[in-house]
C-alpha cells in the first residue's frame, strides 16, 4: 500500500509503498477514502523539518533536553547514533480520515466490515491507503453524510473540545483569534450553541467566510472595527470567553484576549501560538485562562486509545470518541457545514506536490482533502505453510558452511532493535537481514531502508513459514516476548529474544512447553552485560575465586517519563520484572552460579527494590534497584568482594580490581560497551556453527524465575527458594 512520509531529517516528502498494517485485537482495519490535511498542524511539522539541525533544536528544546539527559545516562555516542536514527527515519503525516472497515480485529463487535467509519489519532489516521484504528479512535458515520465531509471529524473535535472547555452560555459573546480551519469550526459550534461571535484574523478572505458561516462581526487584529463590535455586542463589558486559535511567534492574541474580554471571562488555548501573559492586565481582569487538550479526554491516555477503557459516562461525558460522533452528528444534521471550508481535493497521488504548493504559499487554502481510489487493488497475504514441528528430544543443530550467510528475521524494529542491535548486524560480514515485520507498516519500512533487509512485512506467519530464515529476533514490547518465542521455537527457528523472556511463571512455562514439545532448545535471551569486554577483562584480573563473595549491583534507574509504555504494568509488568534480569545475571556470570533463592524489599509504590539472591556456595548479590537518585549520578555500579579483592564496575566506562596488586582499566573517556556487538557475534556463530547457545537454557530460565520471584517475596515479605536450583 501507499503512505504519505517525511524524513525528518532531510525534510524529504514521499508517497512510500510500505507493508499492509496487519488488524490487530481491539480495533478495525479500515481502507481510507478521503483524510484532511491539518493546513496548521501539519504544515508546521513540514516546515520544521526543512530545517537546519539547530533551527529544529531551536523549535524543540524539550527534546534538546532529553538528548542531554541521555548523553548523561548512555554515553555520547550510543545517544548520537540512536538521535540519529530517529532523525533520519520517515515519520507518518495526517490525523483525520474517513474510510470503510476492511477487516474486524477481536473484540469489536459495535461495527462490521463494510461500514462507514471517521477516524483520529496522530499514529492512526494516516495519509495512508488502509490504517488499524483501535475501538475509540473511530465513530460510525451517520447515514446520509458524505465521506469528504466526515473526513473533518478529528479537526472537528479538536475544536469542540475547545469550545467545552470554554464553557459558553446561551446569549454570551466569544472571540475567535485566528480563523484557519480550527478557527472556522470553532465560530460555527458557537453560533450552533447560541453564541455570538466576533472574528479576528489579518486574511480578509478567511473573515468573509466566517460571518458568512455564522459570525456576526469579523475584522483585522489592528482594525478598530473588532473592538467597535465588541463593545456594541457586548455593552461595552468585554466578551465572556476568547478563543486562541492562532498559531505563530507574535504575542498579539493574548494581549487582544486581555484587552477585550470582561472582568473574570475565560481565555482558551486552542493552537499553539505564544503565551506571554501580561500579569497586569490578566491579573486586574481575573481572566481564568485554560487549556484544550486536543480532541478531548482520553487523548494521551494509553489504556483510553489503545487498550480500548471507556472512561463511564456519568464521570467523563465528552469523551475523544463522544466528541467525534458528536460533530459528525451536528455535520449530518446541517448545524455545521464544512464544506465551504474545503479549498481544494487533491488525488492522493499527488500528495508531494500539494505540499509543497501549500509550504510554498502557491495554493491558499483553510482545508485540503485527499482522494483516494476506489478501485485500490487489493493486497491478499501469502498462503503460509508453517513445517511441521518436531516432536520428542532436541533439535538438531546443523552447522553451516562459512560462505553462506546467516539469514535473520526481526519481529520488532523499535528504539533498541534500531540503535542497539541492527546496527551492528548490518555491518557484520556473513550476516544477511532476510525480513524484518512490524505491525506498524512505517517502522517495518523504515527498517529496511536503513538495514538493508530484503523484505517488509506485517505478516508473522509468512516468516514463521520460510524455510530459508535461520534464526528469528524478537525485539518487540515485553507482554509478546514469551508468546512470540514460543511461536518461533516450535516453528523450528533459533530464537534471539530481549529480555524479559517471561512476565509470569506461566508464559515461562510456557516457553519450556513448547521446548519439548518441538525438541528445539535454540533460544537466546538478550542478556548483553556479561558480554561487555570491560567487565569480562575485569573478571579474568580478578582470577579464580575459591570462597564465597559478596556482590552489590546499585541501578540507578532514574524515573520513566509520563506516558512511557514500561508504566503500564497491567500488561507489560513491573519495571523490575521487565529488565531486572540483566542485573541478575550478570550477578550469576560473575559469580558463576545459578540463584538459589531471592528475598526482596521495597520502598512505598515499590518503585525502589532491594534483592537479595542467594547462591550455593553461601554468596551472596545484592541488586539495589532505584528510580529516586540523580540523573548525575552512573546508572550502574558494581562491586565484587571475595578472597580478599575487590572488583568495581563503573557504568562499563573504568574498571578496576584491588588486591595483592592493583590492576585499572584505561583512564581515557570511552564509550559504554554494554556487550551488545560481542553478544550477537556470538549468537551468529552458534547459528552458523550449531555449536552452544551462549548461554545454557538453564541459566537463562534460573534469571528468569529470580526474576519473576521478586514480586512473590514482595508479596509474601519473606525469602523464595527458587524450584531446582542447582
Amino acid at each position: 500500500m501507499k503512505q504519505v512520509v517525511q524524513n525528518y531529517k532531510s525534510g524529504e516528502l514521499a508517497v512510500l509503498d510500505v507493508p499492509v498494517p496487519g488488524c490487530k485485537p481491539g480495533g478495525v482495519l479500515v481502507r481510507t477514502s478521503y483524510s484532511l490535511i491539518s493546513t496548521g498542524t501539519e504544515l508546521m511539522k513540514v516546515s520544521e523539518a526543512g530545517m537546519s539541525m539547530l533551527g529544529k533544536a531551536r523549535s524543540r528544546p524539550d527534546q534538546v533536553a532529553k538528548v542531554m539527559q541521555s548523553v548523561a545516562t548512555n554515553g555520547l555516542p550510543a545517544t548520537y547514533q540512536k538521535v540519529m536514527g530517529k532523525l533520519d527515519s520517515y515519520t507518518p503525516l495526517g490525523y483525520s480520515l474517513c474510510g470503510v472497515v476492511e477487516q474486524v480485529g477481536s473484540g469489536i463487535d459495535d461495527v462490521k466490515v463494510g461500514d462507514v467509519v471517521a477516524c483520529a489519532g496522530n499514529e492512526h489516521a494516516l495519509h495512508a491507503e488502509l490504517n488499524w484504528v483501535p475501538k475509540n479512535l473511530y465513530a460510525r458515520v451517520p447515514e446520509g453524510l458524505a465521506p469528504q465531509h466526515a473526513a473533518f471529524g478529528t479537526v472537528g473535535s479538536i475544536a469542540m473540545q475547545g469550545v467545552r472547555r470554554g464553557e459558553p452560555q446561551l446569549g454570551e459573546v466569544a472571540l475567535v483569534i485566528g480563523l484557519g480551519l480550527i478557527g472556522q469550526l470553532v465560530v460555527q459550534l458557537l453560533a450552533a450553541a447560541g453564541v455570538r461571535v466576533v472574528g479576528v484574523d489579518p486574511d480578509p478572505a478567511r473573515c468573509e467566510l466566517a460571518e458568512r458561516l455564522g459570525a456576526a462581526a469579523c475584522g483585522d487584529p489592528d482594525s478598530s472595527a473588532v473592538e467597535a463590535a465588541v463593545a456594541e455586542l457586548t455593552d461595552g463589558h468585554g466578551v465572556d470567553q476568547v478563543y486562541l486559535a492562532a498559531g505563530g511567534g507574535s504575542n498579539q492574541p493574548v494581549e487582544l484576549a486581555a484587552r477585550l474580554c470582561r472582568d473574570r471571562g475565560r481565555v482558551v488555548d486552542i493552537g499553539k501560538c505564544r503565551l506571554d501573559l501580561p500579569w497586569n492586565a490578566y491579573y486586574e481582569k481575573e481572566l481564568d485562562v485554560r487549556f484544550s487538550r486536543s480532541y478531548g479526554p482520553g487523548r494521551y491516555d494509553p489504556e483510553y486509545e489503545l487498550e480500548g477503557r471507556d472512561y463511564p459516562i456519568g464521570y467523563v461525558r465528552w469523551t475523544e470518541r463522544r466528541n467525534l460522533a458528536c460533530f459528525l452528528d451536528l455535520v449530518s444534521r446541517g448545524s455545521v457545514d464544512v464544506e465551504p471550508l474545503v479549498s481544494h481535493v487533491a488525488d492522493f497521488d499527488d500528495a508531494v506536490e500539494t505540499y509543497g504548493r501549500l509550504k510554498d504559499g502557491e495554493l491558499k487554502a483553510v482545508a485540503v482533502l485527499f482522494r483516494y481510489p476506489e478501485d485500490t487493488d487489493r493486497e491478499q497475504a501469502p498462503e503460509v505453510t508453517v513445517p511441521p514441528v518436531r516432536r520428542g528430544g532436541r533439535a538438531p543443530a546443523t552447522p553451516r558452511s562459512a560462505r553462506t550467510p546467516v539469514r535473520l528475521a526481526f519481529v520488532g524494529a523499535g528504539n533498541y532493535a534500531t540503535s542497539m542491535l541492527l546496527p551492528h548486524l548490518a555491518r557484520r560480514e556473513g550476516v544477511e537481514l532476510s525480513t524484518v515485520v512490524t505491525t506498524t507498516a512505517l517502522s517495518a519500512a523504515n527498517a529496511q531502508r536503513k538495514f538493508g533487509f530484503a523484505e517488509a512485512t506485517t505478516d508473522l506467519d509468512a516468516v514463521l513459514g520460510d524455510p530459508s530464515v535461520d534464526a528469528v529476533f524478537v525485539v518487540t514490547r515485553h507482554s509478546s516476548h514469551a508468546e512470540l518465542t514460543r511461536k518461533a521455537l516450535l516453528a523450528g527457528k533459533t530464537v534471539f529474544v530481549e529480555k524479559p523472556l517471561a512476565l509470569t511463571e506461566d508464559e515461562l512455562a510456557g516457553v519450556l512447553a513448547a521446548v519439548e514439545e518441538s525438541g528445539n532448545d535454540r533460544l537466546q535471551v538478550g542478556f548483553n552485560r556479561r558480554f561487555a569486554p570491560l567487565l569480562q577483562e575485569a573478571k579474568a584480573q580478578f582470577g579464580v575465586r575459591t570462597g564465597p563473595a559478596h556482590l552489590r549491583y546499585l541501578v540507578n534507574a532514574g524515573r520513566l517519563q509520563h506516558g512511557s509504555w514500561y508504566l503500564r504494568q497491567g500488561t507489560e509488568g513491573s519495571r523490575f520484572a521487565g529488565e531486572g534480569g540483566h542485573f541478575i545475571d550478570t550477578a550469576s556470570w560473575l559469580l558463576g552460579a545459578d540463584p538459589v533463592s531471592v528475598y526482596a524489599v521495597a520502598s512505598s509504590g515499590q518503585d525502589d527494590l532491594q534483592v537479595v539472591l542467594g547462591y550455593p556456595d553461601g554468596s551472596t548479590a545484592t541488586v539495589g534497584y532505584v528510580t529516586t537518585g540523580p540523573s548525575s549520578f552512573p546508572k550502574e555500579t558494581l562491586d565484587l568482594v571475595a578472597d580478599g579483592k575487590v572488583l568495581r564496575l563503573d557504568d562499563f566506562v573504568r574498571a578496576s580490581v584491588y588486591g595483592s596488586r592493583r590492576w585499572v582499566s584505561s583512564r581515557l573517556p570511552q564509550a559504554r560497551n554494554k556487550g551488545q556487538n560481542a553478544e550477537l557475534a556470538a549468537f551468529v556463530k552458534a547459528v552458523r556453527t550449531g555449536g552452544p547457545m551462549p548461554v545454557p537454557l538453564e541459566s537463562l530460565v534460573a534469571t528468569t524465575s529470580a526474576t519473576l520471584a521478586v514480586r512473590d517475596s514482595l508479596a509474601s515479605g519473606a525469602p523464595v527458594a527458587l524450584a531446582g536450583a542447582r
